[in-house]
């Protein structure tokens, strides 16, 4: 017994000591291995599923290959770190056990412990390159709050250069924007310092012209700079510029800076100057008489600023969208120049800029940079199985400094993106006062126009009185009958009349917005309507309750009721919100309409317009002004529903989700009693005034090839109103009712 106690005591004192120094290995990280060279920086990446832009599995490449952290000792710390490198400006929390799912390859990195200010994640202490006890369950990811740092590039090289600048030595070009030429400038130490221009090349030219929002660069008369250069004082604060031409900022070309106390002085050369053509948009009126051509078969859609949205592409006459994968700046740019503006400030993924609707042209398209057009560019056709619209891609483009958001602003508000709209404007003397804009036809298009002017986004709202927002000493009306398409860059651009004239001219009817960040997109499903269309003889008297609603013609008024019918053309609507916010009714709930017919509240009195068009435009069915309930018939995959019309429930319809009026609801028609055979357009136009702010109206309307032989009816080619290419359309309306029918 005395013997076995012993061995006993023996084994549990070497498993003592054996744990403890197992420990004390796990516990006590190694330095990791010394950051590499600035030439070979460490790519970090964001994977794994639910996959979004700003958080996911964390990993790494290293020695050729990707990896992952395990999740042992990590913290908020280590994922500020990451969350740098990936280019955001901090992180808001990070997880473990693999949340986003179990990563492949190598576990590069164990115990890792950062400060939290470390430049990269090598720089944390770790067990070192490959060195784990973890499995792939233990992966880490991270969170990152989705809000990038100004500038930032793919290779993290770019704490370097914050601001670049060019300073005009025109003087008349000082006061005409956008500012095309001049010396190149860099920020620093709270001043402007200048670039030495030995070895300059078009390239460096091409990629600075790129950063300040110009897709193309020219040649400049150097020998008119160096007079003036000699007679100022520059410092050279870079030198030996060596940019290839592909890069998005100039932080990302090779390049050497002068040291603090250095004395480099330009020896031969002088301060570089570069010159830039701007896209059509920014070109001065009646400037250049050769403007240079952007691209017709490249888009942008649902962006709220100028030169961002998702990118859409051309082929056969059909728009279609592009797939997020191997999604990056060098493609992004070849866009963002082919349509007009600079290199691209952001290479968007995860249809963050609204889903799209119709076919997937492209995946992994792989731009090296200098491609002229990204159909140019080596890519993948795709099928519905590789992608969906949740992955399309989207760009946010430098553009060129205008100086609009000077010119108006919002005062009285509870939050900087809403208030009264006040504007810049001149007297016949040149002396600028502030003035307010009358609100009588001020409506959604016109308040869209001033929130892209402020920066703001969309516009949620407009307003046509703003007696609650009265905190400004502003009284005077500058401007009336403001009239905007909507695609204005300022409401300067908008016409409106040339004296001001105000009915209602006490500031409390000044104009007023609400702006957002995001926005609803509402959109037909045209396929559906050319599926489901068919005629029926309904009987009068299965129809008072629709006649009371004002769903048929004048005529049905004068038929001998109950005896008899009326021709109906009917199908099925479903309506599709592809933006980044809900759509909500805009009239509050004690304001709803009960509707017998249908059994439930009407949230919008007009919600949809349905019309019979002839080859010209006249109706030739009286169509009707639809109003709906709104609810979430049902959504994409992951996404719940919100909104339902029973038991007097909120009226909504989800993002991801749509609502869908079947042909065999009451009032789901347009009456074609009265209509003669003959080739017609059936259109369909939703949220037709605009009720509702969008972030894009264009694909509003859809319409339909219609052929109707007084039996039967046929509808081909029904597409939304931005479906086609401009071609493909006039192509429509030349030709109603082809004669190549093809019965759905």
């Amino acid at each position: 017994s005395r013997a076995q106690d012993i061995l006993m005591c023996t084994r549990d004192l070497w498993i003592f000591a054996h744990c403890c120094s197992l420990s004390a290995a796990t516990t006590a990280p190694a330095p990791s291995p010394s950051p590499r060279p600035q030439t070979e920086r460490l790519k970090v990446r964001l994977a794994g599923y639910p996959r979004k832009h700003n958080e996911g599995r964390v990993e790494l490449f290293h020695k050729g290959e990707w990896g992952t952290i395990c999740d042992d000792d990590f913290s908020i710390a280590n994922a500020n770190v990451l969350c740098r490198q990936l280019g955001f400006v901090s992180a808001t929390g990070w997880t473990h056990s693999a949340k986003y799912g179990n990563g492949q390859g190598k576990i590069w990195l164990d115990n890792v412990l950062c400060n939290g200010g470390e430049k990269s994640i090598e720089a944390c202490r770790s067990r070192g390159w490959g060195n784990s006890d973890c499995t792939h369950d233990e992966d880490a990811g991270v969170v990152c709050k989705d809000e990038r740092i100004p500038g930032f590039m793919d290779s993290n090289v770019i704490d370097v250069i914050e601001e670049v600048r060019l300073r005009s030595v025109v003087g008349t070009a000082k006061k005409k924007l956008p500012i095309t030429e001049g010396v190149v400038e860099v920020k620093y130490k709270g001043g402007w310092a200048q670039i030495c221009d030995l070895g300059w090349t078009i390239k460096n030219t091409r990629v600075v012209c790129g950063m300040l929002g110009f897709p193309l660069e020219r040649k400049v008369n150097k020998n008119f700079y160096k007079l003036y250069l000699e007679r100022q004082k520059n410092y050279f604060h870079v030198h030996s510029v060596q940019c290839t031409g592909t890069e998005v900022h100039l932080a990302a070309c090779p390049l050497e800076f002068n040291k603090p106390n250095g004395t480099f002085s330009c020896e031969g050369g002088m301060a570089a100057v570069v010159s830039c053509m701007p896209g059509p948009l920014f070109m001065p009126s009646g400037g250049s008489k050769k403007k240079p051509k952007t691209s017709n078969n490249v888009r942008l859609k649902g962006g709220a600023k100028l030169g961002e949205g998702r990118v859409e592409v051309l082929k056969d006459n059909e728009w279609g969208t592009v797939c997020d994968d191997r999604w990056n700046l060098p493609s992004a740019s070849v866009v963002c120049r082919e349509l007009g503006f600079g290199s691209a400030k952001e290479a968007i993924t995860g249809a963050r800029m609204g889903q799209g609707m119709g076919p997937i042209y492209m995946n992994e398209v792989k731009c090296l940079g200098q491609e002229k057009s990204i159909w140019n560019c080596p890519f993948k056709n795709i099928t519905s199985e590789d992608c969906k619209h949740a992955e399309d891609a989207a760009v946010r483009c430098n553009v060129p400094h205008m100086g609009h958001e000077n010119a108006v602003r919002l005062t009285g508000g509870r939050t900087r993106y809403e208030g009264r709209v006040e504007v810049l404007r001149s007297d016949s003397n040149g002396t600028q006062s502030w003035g307010l804009i009358c609100g009588e036809t001020w409506n959604t298009r016109e308040a869209t126009v001033a929130c892209r002017q402020l920066g703001l986004g969309y516009a949620n709202q407009g307003l046509q009185e703003t007696w609650y927002w009265d905190s400004s000493n502003v009284t005077d009306m500058v401007l009336s009958g403001v009239k905007c398409t909507g695609d204005e860059m300022s409401l300067s651009q908008c016409q409106h009349h040339k004296t001001v004239s105000c009915q209602k001219a006490a500031a409390k009817f000044a104009a007023g917005v609400i702006c957002s960040e995001t926005a609803s997109d509402l959109v037909l499903n045209a396929p559906m309507v050319q599926q489901t269309v068919y005629i029926e003889d309904r009987p009068l008297h299965l129809l008072y309750c629709s006649a009371e609603e004002d769903c048929l013609s004048k005529s049905a008024a004068k038929a001998n009721w109950p005896y008899g019918h009326r021709r109906l053309l009917r199908f099925s609507s479903q309506i599709h919100n592809i933006g980044r916010a809900d759509f909500k009714p805009k009239a509050g709930r004690h304001s709803w309409v009960w509707h017998a017919c249908h059994g439930h509240y009407h949230s919008m009195n007009i919600f949809t317009h349905y019309d019979l068009l002839n080859s010209n435009g006249t109706k030739v069915a009286e169509g009707h002004k639809a109003s709906f309930c709104l609810e979430d018939t049902d959504c994409q995959e992951g996404v719940s529903k919100r909104y339902e019309c029973a038991n007097f429930g909120d009226q909504g319809i989800t993002v991801g989700c749509w609502d869908l009026y079947r042909h065999d609801i009451d009032c789901q028609w347009i009456d074609i009693t009265d209509v003669k055979p003959g080739n017609y357009i059936l259109q369909i136009v939703i949220n037709p005034d605009h009720e509702v702010a969008e972030s894009d109206f264009s694909n509003n309307a859809m319409k339909c090839n219609c052929k109707y032989d007084g039996h039967r009816i046929w509808l081909h080619n029904c597409h939304t109103g931005d479906a086609f290419s401009e071609e493909a359309e006039r192509r429509f309306e030349k030709y109603p009712g082809q004669l190549n029918n093809q019965i759905s």
